[in-house]
């Protein structure tokens, strides 16, 4: 994670484990989506099927986030620093 996004989560008293609960609400919503995709007409049902695929692509993103966040939190001061300025290109 960059640390802007570490500062905002900070800031704004964000956990790992909300990411990880919107995760499995993401599951819930692309559910429900498939779902209500079998009841419009024929001519809107691809949208509607294409719709609910894409927001089956962000659970394992805000999954994986929640668990990255909690892993720099968990780490020591010392640890955390080297992480966050470390060079992305080397």
């Amino acid at each position: 994670m960059p640390p802007t996004v570490l500062r905002f989560a900070r800031r704004y008293g964000i956990r790992g484990w909300h990411l990880q609960t919107t995760s499995l609400g993401t599951i819930a919503l692309c559910v429900t989506l498939w779902i209500r995709a079998k009841t419009v007409d024929q001519d809107e049902r691809g949208n509607a099927e294409r719709r609910a695929l894409f927001v089956g692509l962000w659970p394992p993103m805000f999954w994986l986030m929640g668990d990255t966040l909690d892993r720099l939190l968990a780490a020591s001061p010392r640890t955390r620093r080297r992480l966050l300025t470390r060079d992305v290109l080397r």
